[in-house]
């Protein structure tokens, strides 16, 4: 079946008609641009909220090793004995601090006493830890330079952090694995770790952590303890 002239010609038109026309080119270029708004929207919302978490990790991490450097049970005639109580308060009070950012479920906070042993060198004497991250200490595990003088201390070698003879050193370690808040993934973010140490304020017997009864679990660097059982109850 052929088609008349007439309608010939007024399909010729039709298309010519669609050919010029802008009807809905605002509409196709959104379209387009639309996934490339969404990248850098979603890239600079997630690049904002990396870096406020940085400073919060940055926080706890300088709270829990001024925390640790005050602990303790004693008064002004005798040196501070350290507990396993007050270490498992000092990460619940972490924990209290990060409850909105889960640190018991993705992160790790590693407290070191650095110490100086009976050769004059450094020396970690026993070390803490909170969290469920798999995350071993950057700067030496506990035991590490108990003789000599080959542990040079803890930290970055620009900025490595040394004990005092008779005093300690309460370094901290935290690390945290970044949770996007995106639906999907942007960019790539690493673990956020950080540290902070401060020297033991008051006078410290440095003998050993004690556990008087009733005893406290130990937070100890190879499962859970006191301060899991208590900061779970946060989350």
């Amino acid at each position: 079946m052929t088609q008349s002239p007439r309608k010939r010609s007024r399909l010729i038109r039709t298309f010519r008609n669609l050919a010029v026309s802008c009807h809905g080119n605002a509409l196709l270029e959104f379209a387009l641009v639309l996934p490339l708004i969404v990248a850098i929207s979603g890239g600079g919302l997630e690049l904002a909220n990396y870096m406020v978490l940085q400073r919060k990790i940055s926080d706890i991490a300088s709270q829990v090793a001024d925390n640790a450097s005050r602990m303790g049970e004693g008064s002004g005639l005798a040196a501070k004995q350290v507990r396993e109580i007050d270490i498992n308060d000092v990460f619940t009070g972490a924990a209290m601090q990060a409850k909105d950012i889960k640190l018991h479920l993705n992160g790790r906070i590693i407290l070191s006493s650095l110490e100086v042993n009976a050769d004059g060198g450094q020396w970690i004497h026993w070390q803490r830890c909170y969290g469920q991250k798999s995350h071993p200490s950057s700067w030496g595990d506990q035991g590490i330079g108990a003789t000599g003088k080959g542990f040079p201390g803890m930290g970055p070698a620009d900025s490595r952090v040394a004990a005092f003879e008779d005093n300690a050193v309460m370094f901290v370690e935290v690390a945290y694995s970044y949770v996007p808040i995106m639906p999907f993934k942007l960019l790539e973010f690493d673990d956020i770790v950080e540290i902070s140490s401060f020297n033991v304020r008051d006078a410290r017997d440095l003998a050993t952590v004690l556990n008087p009864a009733p005893e406290a679990e130990i937070s100890s660097c190879n499962g859970g303890g006191g301060a899991e059982a208590a900061a779970s109850l946060l989350i």
